[in-house]
């Protein structure tokens, strides 16, 4: 009788934890079943789409479902982020993030859904900025530059991919820095940018390296500075900002994944798991060096530090967002 008892107790235990492990796994069912799409917030060709579309095969090597990239432009990277915001919270659905998603909560406080309901799966990576302008601009170096803006004021022309985008952000840091005001012209990407500055319709840009170090090296722009403290590997011949007389213009564009907020915590760990796998990958490294890009820092590529370094990100630049909307460059 004794041992029959104990039998049916250990037997009922058994089945109870059988009950219970198949009720979680209902709960929590494996991550991915399906492809994930990746959103750029930008138009094909610009330096989001190059990145996310290079890291792409290695995240889904990793995961063992494609990664599929769909891009979803206009509004300064908000229709990409509104497609994230809608999407399931189950990670299938991520956003390619860029230092758009840093502008967009002071630059349109009044959208749909809230910008700041995103979950930071890690940062893929940094890429400094070049002043750049048309081949003919009558301007030798980076002091000539700032002179010939403080001269020519409007009458010269910046080019950007859209209020709020990494372009334009680097084009105010600019003005800022030089204390004169010149005419922007926003464009729908990057791409658009390049064209017209090599077609000598447009006199300057400040754009990501990952657009425009091919051009650079093959002399179709002018290169000034890089906006980084060292040289980009990709143009060592182009000086920093420092070392050609503007100290106090420096920043870096990044890239970074998200999630829609409330992904469970088990899917953005393996995201970012399959993040830091597609950062060690040797194409990858190797291609971002060619871009003149670098992978993320370490410290930078965990959710948490990702996510505070992105609210960091967005109290820097309000206040030179809210100087140009009322006018002051």
């Amino acid at each position: 009788m004794f041992r029959t008892a104990l039998f049916r107790m250990a037997l009922g235990g058994l089945l109870a934890a059988l009950l219970v492990h198949g009720a979680r796994a209902q709960e929590a069912p494996a991550f991915p079943a399906r492809p994930v799409t990746m959103v750029v917030g930008f138009a094909p060709g610009g330096p989001a789409d190059v990145i996310a579309r290079l890291i792409a095969p290695a995240l889904g090597a990793d995961l063992g479902q494609p990664v599929v990239v769909e891009n979803a432009g206009g509004a300064g990277g908000s229709m990409g982020q509104g497609r994230v915001a809608a999407a399931r919270a189950d990670g299938h659905t991520i956003l390619f993030g860029s230092l758009a998603q840093a502008t967009i909560p002071t630059l349109l406080p009044n959208l749909a859904f809230d910008p700041l309901a995103l979950e930071a799966i890690g940062m893929v990576n940094e890429v400094p900025m070049a002043v750049i302008a048309r081949r003919d601009l009558p301007a030798a170096n980076l002091a000539e530059l700032a002179a010939l803006i403080r001269r020519e004021g409007m009458r010269l022309n910046l080019g950007n991919a859209g209020v709020g985008s990494t372009s334009h952000l680097c084009s105010l840091l600019l003005l800022s820095t030089v204390g004169t005001p010149v005419t922007l012209v926003p464009y729908r990407g990057n791409a658009l940018v390049m064209n017209d500055l090599m077609a000598g319709n447009l006199d300057m840009g400040c754009d990501q390296t990952t657009n425009n170090a091919e051009h650079i090296r093959a002399g179709t722009v002018r290169a000034y500075a890089i906006t980084t403290p060292a040289r980009a590997a990709a143009l060592p011949d182009v000086p920093t900002t420092g070392e050609a007389g503007l100290p106090a213009m420096r920043m870096s564009g990044w890239n970074m994944l998200f999630a829609p907020a409330g992904t469970p915590r088990p899917v953005v760990a393996r995201l970012n798991r399959a993040l830091l796998s597609a950062l060690r990958d040797a194409n990858v490294q190797q291609r971002m060096m060619e871009l003149g890009s670098l992978p993320a820092r370490d410290e930078r590529t965990a959710p948490a530090a990702a996510q505070a370094f992105w609210r960091a990100e967005i109290a820097r630049w309000k206040p030179l967002l809210a100087a140009s909307a009322a006018g002051v460059n």
